[in-house]
């Protein structure tokens, strides 16, 4: 009887992340297989978990456990380099669609946005990771200054003043690339 209480609390809590969990976990690990290694043992934690969470966002609850999981994989299995992804999959859902609903986009502004896609891409793999992540949970999982503080268990100032840099870093990298790319033409 617990065990089916449990797996209810289970599907109803976690279950409705597990994309987002997935996102976090290849953004922080940098491929796809090492973040589905990470989601799949961050799931088995959470399951255990489960009956712990109370009131409040549950998909915090969740990538909380999955940052927690990934830093202890990659202290485990990956040396303190610098972690850049190549898994074009990550982005596909983020990717950039057409000018407006019902029209198509032309070859050449598929092209652009392909490569403008990339160029962020990079800029955002190429950032360190405490800058990375809170770009990561604040521009593409969406949460809150609050709930990113509660996930990376950092008071909300530094939240603001990392999300403040990180996004300075990236202007400055996407910058540089816009002028080498209008130098080379």
């Amino acid at each position: 009887m617990a065990d089916e209480r449990q797996k209810r609390r289970f599907d109803e809590v976690v279950l409705p992340h597990l994309d987002d969990a997935l996102s976090l976990a290849r953004w922080l690990t940098g491929n796809a297989a090492d973040g589905e290694d990470v989601v799949q043992d961050a799931a088995m934690r959470a399951y255990a978990a489960v009956d712990s969470f109370r009131d409040g966002s549950a998909k915090a609850w969740l990538l909380t456990i999955v940052r927690n999981t990934a830093f202890s994989w990659l202290r485990k299995n990956r040396s303190k380099m610098l972690l850049v992804t190549d898994d074009d999959r990550i982005f596909e859902q983020a990717g950039p669609g057409p000018a407006s609903a019902g029209e198509a986009a032309s070859p050449e502004a598929a092209l652009i946005a392909k490569a403008d896609a990339k160029m962020v891409r990079d800029a955002i793999s190429a950032l360190p990771i405490a800058y990375r992540e809170i770009i990561v949970l604040r521009e593409i999982e969406e949460l809150s200054y609050r709930e990113i503080a509660a996930v990376t268990a950092l008071p909300i100032g530094t939240v603001m003043s990392r999300l403040s840099r990180a996004r300075g870093l990236l202007v400055e990298r996407l910058g540089g690339a816009a002028v080498r790319q209008q130098g080379a033409a």
